[in-house]
């Protein structure tokens, strides 16, 4: 009974201990984490990255802490690793695809192709960067529908970021009719670019002929904004362009073709004369047939 009371007693010592490690260990880790975020964000860091860097210091500290309140019990840690690795191989061949999400996760926020609140259009969707997490990225269309990419299709394809530069050039095409004066038209659409507030004066607005179409001449008009009014001032300047050109009676062409018609009323003599009918005699004959 000394015994077992002596190695109860030990053991409840050592696992005290152990649990005390763990608890003030993983509370110490937490605390770390807050603080590396909070010094991350300080440094003007990517807050996806910051994020992600405090997590993974969170984790090896709540990794390390567990090892060392293990070790207490007296667990041989060494075996305990190889357990560990030869079941982190299984698990891993197990989720080659979720690995594969993980890398690229890793490897999006690392090269900083995209942070949260961007309009990207990647992986065949487009939409507002709501989070990148480890595995997937979730955003969200102006719709407001939530979309979560894995970040391995998003590696994989081309990646386009509409808000990563502060000014956006506007492409529009304007048709005319061929009878309209050019002169007039462009100094009419440079009259509007000039009268709108968010189109920029650097770069300076183009307005130029660039096409003599089937039905009309296409003129571009190339004005530069902020990446937020882009689809505003799209809108906008559409309704201003047909409203100013029903005030100067500029018209804008519809697709149309000329059809001409060729009658031909001469018909052949041969067609118009009346045929001979055929011999009594062959009728009967063919009767009798």
């Amino acid at each position: 009974m000394q015994e077992i009371i002596s190695t109860v007693v030990d053991f409840a010592g050592k696992a005290a201990i152990a649990a005390l490690i763990f608890f003030l260990g993983f509370w110490l880790c937490r605390k770390a984490k807050v603080l590396i975020k909070a010094a991350l964000g300080r440094s003007k860091m990517n807050e996806t990255l910051a994020s992600f860097l405090s997590n993974i210091a969170f984790g090896l500290g709540v990794a390390f802490v567990a090892i060392a309140a293990l070790s207490k019990l007296g667990i041989n840690t060494t075996s305990l690793a190889a357990v560990l690795a030869a079941a982190g191989l299984a698990i891993g061949l197990a989720l080659q695809g979720s690995l594969s999400n993980f890398a690229a996760g890793v490897m999006i926020i690392l090269l900083g192709h995209f942070r949260s609140g961007d309009y990207i259009e990647a992986a065949g969707t487009a939409g507002t960067v709501k989070e990148v997490s480890i595995f997937d990225t979730t955003l969200t269309t102006p719709d407001n529908r939530v979309i979560t990419v894995p970040n391995s299709h998003i590696l994989e394809d081309n990646i386009v970021n509409f808000s990563a530069n502060d000014t956006r050039r506007l492409d529009m095409v304007i048709g005319v009719s061929y009878s309209d004066d050019l002169s007039k038209v462009k100094k009419t659409l440079e009259n509007i670019l000039s009268k709108e507030e968010r189109v920029l004066a650097e770069p300076a607005p183009v307005v130029a002929v660039s096409e003599l179409a089937d039905s009309s001449v296409n003129l571009i008009v190339r004005p530069w904004c902020k990446s937020t009014d882009y689809w505003a001032l799209k809108w906008d300047l559409t309704e201003s362009i047909k409203t100013c050109f029903d005030k100067e009676g500029i018209s804008i062409p519809f697709p149309q073709r000329d059809v001409h018609f060729i009658s031909n009323d001469a018909q052949p003599a041969a067609s118009t004369a009346p045929k001979k009918a055929a011999p009594k005699k062959a009728t009967a004959k063919k009767s009798a047939a």
